[in-house]
């Protein structure tokens, strides 16, 4: 895997000093990430660091965050240990360089973010680190809906003194009660949250039925202006969706459908993300199947008719539901 530090450049090494910084010890972890920090800033020093590292910002290092945690996630889905460790190490160097960034401006240090999280998960636990009074009480009802709505009058105030008066966007086109849910999460987790967050006060289907139906009505809509616009210049025969106001229509009616899908995974409990990472395993094991089958005749899927490889198809699939 590659981190973000192992960019190409035409000037990567690292002097005495920093190199000493990288050598394996046994050292503590406060030392360990201590030694990362000061990687960190070596790198991002003018002059000496690197010249890639350099030129990232918050915007440009995002994309890699994002990246970084979904290769956890894939770690731990494979219970890979070993791989685990290694991008776990990855998601940290992001917080740190993100950090560096912020304290280049002046804003916070690493030291802030790791005391607002400590600081954070003693105060979301009364019952494990409050007084003797509240931890004999244990978790108490709502306390978590209480505790949260006091963060987030605290973090209004620590917006508004980060900010020094510059001009902010507004979040989530003005809605108080969703403008917490962060608009770069995965398209499925965020329209779970949003769900959730309106449900909360009641915005809500009572039960699976009213949801299906709004689905069928979704994807009946869905067919209208895909079928509406299935001419020579439509998706199937361009392989591209068509410009102007049809492929906008066929756009959003598909973003309907989705959006409607995730509210079925929500009220049946299920991961949308996790539903859809094991069907693409499933058909990325199927046609893997495909592949190997067409080997055997000395054929490549290319070389292969419709017809054939579904017929290699339906037998993996016979065999999937056999192992059932």
């Amino acid at each position: 895997m590659r981190g973000l530090s192992d960019a190409p450049s035409p000037r990567r090494s690292l002097s005495a000093r920093t190199r000493a910084m990288t050598k394996p010890d046994t050292s503590s972890a406060a030392d360990a990430l201590q030694r990362l920090l000061e990687i960190m800033a070596a790198l991002r020093t003018p002059g000496t660091g690197c010249p890639w590292d350099l030129e990232q910002t918050f915007e440009t290092i995002a994309p890699y965050t994002i990246e970084e945690a979904y290769e956890v996630a894939d770690a731990i889905f494979r219970r890979d240990l070993a791989d685990l460790k290694d991008e776990l190490g990855d998601l940290l160097l992001q917080v740190v360089y993100h950090a560096r960034i912020a304290e280049e401006a002046g804003a916070f240090q690493f030291a802030d973010v790791a005391e607002a999280v400590n600081a954070k998960m003693i105060r979301r636990h009364p019952h494990v680190f409050g007084s003797p009074e509240e931890r004999a009480a244990g978790a108490q009802p709502d306390f978590w809906r209480r505790i949260k709505a006091e963060e987030r009058a605290s973090k209004a105030a620590e917006r508004a003194r980060l900010s020094s008066g510059s001009q902010t966007m507004p979040s989530a086109h003005g809605s108080q009660l969703l403008s917490d849910v962060p608009v770069g999460l995965p398209s499925l987790t965020r329209a779970i949250k949003l769900q959730d967050k309106a449900a909360k006060v009641g915005f809500d289907w009572p039960d699976l039925a009213p949801v299906f139906a709004k689905m069928r009505e979704e994807i009946a809509e869905l067919e209208e202006v895909a079928f509406a616009n299935a001419a020579s210049d439509s998706p199937a025969s361009s392989g591209r969706l068509p410009e102007g106001e049809s492929g906008e229509a066929i756009e959003e009616e598909l973003g309907d459908m989705l959006f409607v899908m995730a509210n079925i995974a929500r009220h049946l409990k299920l991961d949308p993300e996790m539903a859809l990472r094991k069907a693409n395993d499933k058909f990325t094991r199927r046609f893997a199947y495909i592949e190997q089958r067409l080997a055997t005749m000395g054929k490549t899927p290319d070389q292969s008719s419709l017809e054939e490889m579904d017929a290699l198809w339906d037998e993996i699939r016979a065999q999937d539901k056999r192992r059932r």
